[in-house]
């Protein structure tokens, strides 16, 4: 139907597809959902407006509705051990949005991680609504580890006593200590939001400690290392239940994306399979041989390694930039993003860094020899950088290499 009445899309729909089944994907926030989820997400339940919540609508005709988003809550809480879940954000940021807009008002102090030690954009950062509305400060690492400094981060919170205390990362490769947060809140009184949308995935999978224990709120995606649709939920204490559901409707959103939230309960019970806790134990072994090999071929690593599926590369002694390495791996059919190394001396226009995840590789079943393969391809591409004819040989070679990995199966 979309071929024959609107060729100009399904023809950009269909290059999409071949330009994911042909490249390597190493973006940290990008996955490859199942057909099931695709399924879903595609579905009839993209007709239907369904503003409220379950046995609670402003539209009549929501009995399959309901139904639908009170599995998806039921599971989430499951996987996650939660008190009370909200499973309608259509992002992490309109989450973590909805989070601070319950607990605290304009003008209130939070305290979140700097965007460049590997922060989110929406922790505090002075263009997004988070240091647009509130009075963000923000904690950074420490420049001889970069490891997150919990003891300086408990002097700035006694300093300002924060609201609200954000933690979690965008680009921060080590394991997160969500008690050391949970210490800290208690005692300046701030609520704690710990932002776990990169790690839900190995969260789930009981590979990376659990905040949900200690903190007021999470919130996260359901991409990423979770590999479900793009969209957002909240887990919270039962206490603070009410206030965040008005703070996701009708406070921020209006009528929830029901086929997403059916494609969120579809990744869900994805999640509490064995091969999920197998494909996340693979991820994370994944992310540890590629840093590894990494630093046989002197790429300097920040922090030295990672415990998750992200690793950060400092690209200085190698004499390129992030932009430009990102530019020149693309050519090669391999995508990844440049990214703000700790104290980076460039700007976050061009960096000095490169973030790479493995989640997506794995969906696909690479594994050890195939991030050898993987690396090859890189160091050879930033060798001849200058040379268009050998970029377009090693393009060929991803290309022919990929294409053995199907996007599905």
């Amino acid at each position: 139907m979309l071929e024959k009445f609107d060729l100009e899309i399904y023809s950009l729909i269909e290059k999409e597809l071949m330009r994911e089944s042909e490249t390597v994907n190493l973006i940290a926030s990008e996955n490859y959902v199942s057909k099931a989820v695709m399924e879903a997400t595609g579905s009839i339940l993209t007709n239907k407006y369904a503003e409220g919540y379950p046995s609670r609508r402003y539209y009549g005709g929501c009995e399959f509705i309901d139904r639908i988003e009170s599995i998806a809550i039921s599971r989430v809480k499951k996987i996650f051990n939660a008190e009370h879940a909200n499973v309608q954000p259509h992002s992490g940021s309109q989450a973590n949005m909805a989070v601070y807009l319950s607990c605290a008002k304009a003008g209130d102090t939070i305290l979140g991680m700097d965007i460049c030690a590997g922060g989110h954009l929406s922790h505090g950062t002075k263009v997004s609504f988070s240091g647009i509305i509130f009075n963000a400060v923000c904690y950074g690492v420490n420049p001889d580890t970069e490891l997150i400094d919990y003891n300086e981060i408990e002097k700035i919170a006694q300093k300002y006593k924060p609201k609200i205390i954000i933690c979690g990362a965008s680009a921060y490769p080590r394991i997160i200590d969500f008690n050391r947060f949970a210490g800290i809140a208690k005692n300046v009184n701030a609520y704690l939001c710990s932002d776990m949308a990169h790690i839900a995935g190995l969260v789930a999978a009981n590979l990376h400690p659990s905040p949900v224990p200690v903190s007021d709120f999470v919130t996260s995606t359901t991409h990423k290392t979770l590999r479900g649709p793009r969209g957002g939920f909240i887990l919270c204490k039962e206490r603070y239940a009410r206030s965040v559901d008005k703070s996701i409707f009708p406070g921020i959103q209006g009528g929830p994306l029901m086929h997403i939230v059916a494609a969120k309960a579809v990744a869900f019970k994805e999640a509490e399979t064995g091969d999920f806790r197998k494909y996340q134990t693979q991820i994370v072994k994944n992310a540890r041989f590629f840093a590894e090999k990494l630093r046989e071929l002197d790429y300097r690593l920040v922090t030295g390694g990672t415990d998750n599926h992200m690793l950060l590369v400092d690209l200085r002694n190698k004499k390129i930039t992030g932009v430009e390495c990102q530019n020149i791996l693309e050519k090669v059919n391999i995508i990844v993003n440049k990214n703000s190394i700790p104290f980076d001396p460039s700007g976050a226009t061009i960096t000095s860094g490169l973030r790479i995840g493995t989640a997506a590789i794995t969906t696909r079943g690479m594994k050890e020899n195939e991030i050898l393969k993987i690396i090859e391809f890189i160091d050879e591409a930033l060798h001849y950088k200058d040379y268009p004819e050998k970029l377009e040989n090693i393009r060929k070679g991803v290309k022919d290499f990929v294409m053995q990995f199907p996007i599905y199966t």
